[in-house]
């Protein structure tokens, strides 16, 4: 590397000037005080830890988005966490080992040794909330709507929530029998919906017609609330899909009560997270940013590789996705207060900081900082503070 690209970061990998860093941290103050109010108490895990406790519970994906260390004192294989989720259901079920709910919240950096999307940081600074021993669908509710004011608070508007339920995919590749093969083949053509290469895929399969119907209207129900009225109907005679159904149209429901003005669309093939989600997936987005600015779901029995299954529920946001859509942060105005190594000034510089204003003291030969509106001066022996306007 030559001494003109030092300056170079990884792709991916960003830093905040002091304008984008005194956003995010004004939000996420914002946001961690919000939490506080809903009864979430806030959890600071390690950036470092054994990728035996790491890497448990949210399927390769995570595998694959973790860089790894060897431990130089044990000689052990580590990881840079790539989710605070995992270490968060490690606190709840080892750590803390509560009876009963416990809420919990978190804010800090993450790394990804690939971006999850096109364009995504591989260093986000992630944030969230997660609530763990109710398996009801009150938690699911509280969650979700705490992940709603979230973006309410943090000034955005428009939002149209995102909602599945994985409990009908598994349903229905239960009934249809197929094998491990088959179902990562289907797996992979539902997420990507490419309705042509399902259709050759169905067409090849020696399965009943009404099994063929099932795998097919599976890619076909997406969109507004007559997604779950087609699904009803598409999978009448799969009990566990018209359960999911149900719990589905019963949480917006209540979502809709509580928040009238919410969109919502309905994907009943969404399957983000699958290989570790239990029941209702969701993600929020806007109009203005092309990818979802949070998401979630129910998550059952993760904690049981740490001793306790607990039932959990949770979201995470990345706070670098919102600084494109957040306005400006304006800072008040400082005190310039001119060289002078005697110490009643600094007194009254301390006084001033004290009370809640920012000072910025000048250097030897330095008169003045453009970040100052006032300055200190002397008057008849008293120290004051004079504008500069």
């Amino acid at each position: 590397m030559t001494s003109v690209d030092r300056w170079l970061l990884p792709d991916g990998v960003e830093e905040l000037l002091p304008a984008q860093a005194a956003q995010v941290e004004a939000l996420r103050r914002q946001l961690l005080d919000l939490y506080k109010r809903w009864g979430y108490e806030l959890v600071i895990p390690p950036m470092l830890e054994y990728t035996e406790s790491l890497l448990v519970g949210l399927g390769s994906d995570i595998d694959l988005l973790t860089f790894r260390v060897t431990d130089q004192l044990t000689g052990r294989m580590m990881g840079l966490r790539a989710d605070i989720t995992p270490q968060a259901a490690r606190i709840d079920a080892h750590s803390l080992g509560r009876e009963g709910p416990v809420r919990l919240c978190y804010a800090g950096s993450v790394l990804h040794s690939k971006p999850k999307k096109p364009l995504a940081s591989r260093s986000p600074i992630q944030l969230g909330a997660e609530l763990y021993g109710d398996n009801s669908p009150a938690s699911d509710l509280e969650i979700i709507c705490l992940m709603l004011e979230t973006l309410r608070v943090a000034g955005l508007n428009g939002i149209t929530l995102d909602t599945g339920h994985v409990g009908v995919y598994r349903a229905v590749i239960k009934a249809a029998g197929l094998n491990a093969e088959q179902e990562s083949t289907y797996f992979d053509i539902l997420q990507r919906k490419a309705k042509t290469e399902l259709l050759e895929f169905v067409a090849a399969l020696s399965v009943e017609d009404k099994v063929a119907v099932h795998l097919l209207a599976l890619n076909e129900l997406h969109g507004d609330a007559d997604v779950l009225v087609k699904g009803r109907e598409a999978f009448a005679d799969i009990p566990e899909a018209i359960n999911a159904i149900a719990s589905l149209e019963q949480l917006t429901d209540a979502l809709a009560q509580r928040i009238p003005d919410l969109q919502f669309y309905f994907d009943l093939a969404e399957l983000r997270g699958y290989h570790y989600h239990t029941g209702v997936v969701f993600s929020a987005l806007v109009r203005e940013h092309g990818q979802a600015l949070a998401s979630g779901g129910r998550y059952d029995d993760i904690g049981e590789v740490f001793g306790r299954a607990r039932p959990a529920t949770g979201f995470s946001i990345d706070l670098k996705a919102l600084l494109g859509l957040l306005p400006p942060v304006t800072e008040a105005a400082a005190i310039f207060a001119p060289y002078d190594p005697g110490s009643a000034q600094w007194q009254f510089v301390q006084s001033l900081r004290e009370s809640g204003e920012k000072v910025i003291c000048g250097l030897p030969g330095q008169d003045a900082d453009a970040a100052c509106d006032r300055v200190i001066r002397k008057e008849k022996e008293q120290w004051c503070v004079v504008s500069l306007n």
